[in-house]
């Protein structure tokens, strides 16, 4: 006896050894993530069987009919396409670039890129960094329920956040220190941004100045308000936000101290000079036994700032203030009673507490709470459009995008945060098209399921 196939497996792996990786690839695999691709095959191991015994088996009769034909057993031939790929006559292989075509592989053309401190900095979490995967992984346990024979031959994903007019729902989230991924640093995310017409998060700790960023290109800008110490530098930064045309103030309320980020610990991470507060404070902090950015933070964060603070910061600007870094019902009811004009769902990209839920677990609980009163937006583990969806599907009007961006930035400068940008668009759009969804208020609650809908299927 020779080596011949016993199972379906042992044929795949003799296909895989006989084709050429581009035909192999394109019947063996499966869209974005190909979570599905591996579930549609791991289901069915979860199916356990139930057999009866003493029973006469003697003649197995396996035939049935199928539309009326006759058939010798209840299997069909599924309709694939390209079988001559499959056949073994010489076809010419025309070998593609090294492109990225997903989020996953931009962050892993930056960790090469950068030296191990900086990508560190960018990519870890929290503590034991629980988070920081579930903000990724929860997305995968929500599956999509899509609607057919809808007709999706135009997709529109533009929108409004806040008045001002998107090419689509995602935002640049406001993440620092830009220069450690490219010398020209938030100064081209930012023309990226304009070039993609999406809105731009601008971070208090960035390492361009306010007014560069402003100079650079038109697109519309949100400013990202840390509370010090020195409540007059943040009170400063603010003003010149508003001066120069940034249209939103997005307060960070969950960092009073700086999360325990045991790898910038490790690697003793240097906090830059940051050019916005040049003669205001250094950010020269020397720390032998640890990060030099844990120890600046420590100095000029403020912990005692808390919500009877918001009305000073209301009083000394006519920008609407957005509330990030929300997970709770009760501190968005709160944060309504206060008269904020929107709320971000975020836990800091996983950066501050650990084992906080990921954010699109809590999510649904805050937009349950909102009942629609005020703009809720969405921050973390945003790696798909799929993801997009999903999120969009549980209430949020749209989703922020922070470490891609980075990533795309450190691999590639502005063509690389573009790049990523336009291919979460494209993502989000086939994903509307798949669902029966040629507008973002076509997303309902009803294209996605959740553990808690499993949950609540299992009791009934």
């Amino acid at each position: 006896m020779g080596d011949e196939p016993v199972n379906v497996k042992e044929y795949q792996e003799l296909a895989k050894q006989a084709l050429p990786k581009m035909y192999y690839d394109f019947f063996a695999g499966g869209s974005e993530d190909q979570h599905t691709l591996r579930e549609n095959v791991e289901a069915f191991k979860r199916i356990t069987l139930r057999p009866r015994i003493l029973v006469d088996v003697s003649k197995i009769d396996m035939s049935t009919t199928i539309l009326g034909y006759k058939t010798s057993a209840p299997i069909m031939i599924a309709p694939t396409s390209l079988h001559q790929l499959a056949h073994p006559q010489e076809t010419k292989v025309r070998m593609g670039d090294d492109e990225p075509v997903n989020v996953k592989e931009y962050q892993e053309l930056a960790k090469q890129a950068l030296p191990k401190m900086y990508y560190d900095f960018f990519a870890g979490g929290s503590e034991d960094q629980h988070t920081l995967r579930e903000n990724v992984e929860a997305f995968k346990r929500i599956t999509l329920r899509p609607r057919i024979l809808v007709d999706v031959s135009k997709i529109d994903m533009s929108t409004t956040i806040l008045g001002y007019k998107t090419s689509a729902p995602i935002m640049i989230a406001p993440t620092s220190l830009h220069q450690l991924a490219h010398p020209q640093g938030e100064i081209l995310t930012a023309k990226a941004a304009a070039a993609c017409n999406v809105i731009m998060g601008l971070s208090f700790s960035s390492t361009c100045t306010i007014e560069e960023v402003a100079s650079s290109c038109n697109a519309v800008r949100f400013f990202q308000l840390y509370m010090y110490k020195r409540r007059e530098i943040s009170a400063l930064m603010v003003k010149r936000a508003e001066i120069n045309g940034f249209k939103a103030i997005l307060l960070t309320v969950d960092s009073p101290k700086l999360g325990r980020r045991e790898a910038d610990i490790k690697n003793k991470m240097i906090a830059p000079q940051l050019k916005n507060f040049e003669g205001l404070v250094s950010t020269e902090v020397h720390d032998s036994e640890g990060s030099n950015l844990e120890a600046y933070a420590s100095r000029t964060l403020d912990p005692s700032f808390s919500w009877k603070d918001i009305a000073w910061l209301k009083s000394i600007t006519k920008l609407p203030i957005l509330i990030k870094g929300v997970l709770a019902r009760e501190d968005v009811i709160k944060a309504m009673e206060i008269g904020v004009e929107g709320v971000i769902v975020s836990n800091h990209g996983a950066r501050q507490l650990d084992y906080v839920p990921a954010t699109i677990d809590a999510l649904e609980e805050v937009v349950v709470a909102v009942q629609g009163r005020i703009p809720v937006l969405f921050d973390g583990g945003i790696r798909r459009g799929t993801d997009v969806f999903k999120a969009l599907a549980l209430g949020a009007q749209a989703v922020m995008v922070g470490r891609p961006v980075v990533f795309g930035l450190a691999a590639k400068g502005e063509y690389g945060v573009k790049r990523m940008i336009e291919m979460l668009k494209d993502e989000l759009e086939l994903t509307m098209a798949l669902s029966g969804c040629p507008t973002l208020n076509d997303i309902t609650r009803n294209h996605v399921r959740t553990q808690i809908d499993d949950d609540r299927h299992c009791r009934l």
